[in-house]
């Protein structure tokens, strides 16, 4: 059958679809958006300043990839949704286009050790999604060719059914990754959304470093790592899971009878060992030239056959509270004397543990206006917070946790501030809460002693866009700070 090319007609099509889209974004300006978090995305790895040369992408990778919903369709002759060949990684967006660069070496990769790997996204505006689904790069992909749809496997490896819900930030997708897949690979995840016609497309470099299946049928999943330094009484639990939930078949648990037992190196190894008396279809350890895989006093491998259904493993501590434990402010000022605004308060503390410590003082509205934190030794310690506050009636909150996380105490004191006040109230002293800047929000800048107000939307999406490599917005010293902050 012969096919005639109509020029005149493919033009018009373009333009009307370009019009179209161009229409369908400017709509859903303030519709949803939000990235892949975990693995970073490559524009997230943009704004955590892993990669460098990225256009608009490192100051809103929330925004990247935003297109029409469909993809893979264009395949093989089919219509075309979804972004076009070529514009996978930006949306085709011209302010993101940096995105759709590609070599071997161009992007920053991340490693991935675990086949099992939990997704997870971050919504800074949160819409209804139909699924959420993970594409991977097919075998003999050219890294140095630009993403099409022939680049990835026409199928996900992984998708998760959205339910027409509001997506949660954080939310854990697990997935497992092709066991055939290893090296540099580039992972498409995509949010469908439910109420609009897009969908976001982030792309994730990553190199992965996990073994392939073994032979004979085994396949990794997972391990049990020494971490922490057990108690007699706790407990250490091998948790399996399937696709559809935690398996109580295959899970295996064991007790620390003494302190020995409770050393790092031989508790994993007690549970290796529990695990290889009790099923067949289930393997702890390290491989040896044999390839028979062997309990080890460390880290060992975690190994299923097929019919056993299981995917992962976690392994989780069970540690009894240490009741003697105990933590306290021992000594703090009744009144510290503001000068302009700033004070330091200084105190003491003791405890009979090792600590992981943090003191927050907060003003009456509760709001915190001062923080430190410290690790710290059994006995007495001085802390000291710099704070910058108004007088009035304040609250020092001291939270300690033992360094195996299994006990935490709590104290708090009041304390008066007098003096001369900070003159302008604030919400923040920048970059903390970084995440909640909006429109309105006023933030202390430290290094001018000035207070600074988000400035109305559009602008106020500007007032996020900080990183210490990517510093053009911060609020009164960045080169743009007059787009995003108005000073009061």
């Amino acid at each position: 059958m012969k096919m005639t090319f109509d020029k005149r007609s493919a033009l018009t099509a373009c333009t009307s679809s370009m019009i179209l889209l161009s229409a369908m974004l400017a709509s859903q300006t303030v519709s949803a958006h939000g990235y892949l978090e975990v693995p970073p995305s490559r524009a997230l790895a943009c704004q955590k300043g892993l990669n460098t040369n990225c256009g608009g992408a490192q100051y809103e990778p929330q925004s990247v990839g935003e297109t029409f919903k469909g993809f893979p369709a264009g395949v093989g002759g089919a219509p075309m949704q979804g972004p076009v060949d070529g514009k996978i990684a930006s949306g085709g967006h011209s302010l993101f286009s940096a995105m759709d660069a590609q070599s071997a070496s161009r992007w920053q990769l991340t490693e991935i050790k675990d086949r099992n790997i939990d997704f997870q996204w971050r919504y800074t505006a949160a819409h209804p999604a139909t699924k959420h689904e993970y594409f991977i790069t097919r075998d003999g992909w050219n890294p140095n060719e630009s993403l099409k749809r022939a680049t990835f496997e026409s199928t996900p490896f992984c998708t998760i059914d959205g339910g027409n819900q509001l997506p949660v930030s954080g939310a854990k997708h697990n997935c497992t990754l092709p066991s055939d897949k290893s090296g540099h690979q580039v992972i498409l995840a995509i949010w469908t959304v439910g109420d609009t016609d897009a969908a976001f497309y982030n792309v994730a470099d990553v190199n992965i470093l996990a073994e392939p299946d073994l032979p004979g049928g085994w396949s990794p999943v997972g391990s049990i790592a020494p971490s922490t330094t057990l108690l007699e009484g706790d407990k250490v639990k091998a948790r399996a899971f399937t696709a559809k939930g935690e398996s109580p078949d295959y899970s295996v648990e064991i007790s620390i009878d003494n302190a020995e037992e409770g050393t790092p190196q031989n508790w994993a190894f007690k549970l290796a060992e529990k695990i290889n008396q009790t099923h067949t279809l289930v393997r702890a350890g390290i491989r040896d030239e044999s390839g028979n895989v062997v309990p080890v006093k460390g880290t060992n491998r975690l190994y299923v056959q097929r019919e056993s259904g299981v995917v992962r493993y976690e392994v989780q501590l069970g540690m009894k509270e240490d009741a003697a434990a105990h933590m306290s402010v021992t000594s703090q000022q009744a009144e510290y004397v503001l000068e302009k605004g700033r004070v330091k308060v200084e105190f003491s503390m003791t405890a009979n543990r090792s600590m992981d410590v943090e003191a927050t003082l907060f003003d009456q509205n509760n709001k915190p206006v001062g923080a430190t934190s410290a690790q710290v030794a059994s006995g007495s310690t001085s802390l000291s917070l710099d704070v910058r506050s108004n007088p009035g009636a304040h609250t020092l909150t001291l939270v300690g946790t033992t360094l195996d996380g299994r006990t935490t105490r709590q104290d708090t004191k009041t304390t008066q501030l007098t003096g001369e006040g900070a003159g302008v109230e604030h919400d923040f002293v920048f970059p903390e809460g970084l995440g909640e800047y909006s429109a309105g929000t006023k933030v202390l800048q430290p290094k001018t002693d000035e207070v600074f107000e988000c400035k109305p939307f559009p602008e106020s999406g500007y007032c996020k866009q900080y990183t210490p490599t990517a510093n053009g917005f911060e609020p009164g010293v960045g080169a743009h700070s007059h787009m995003a902050w108005e000073k009061l």
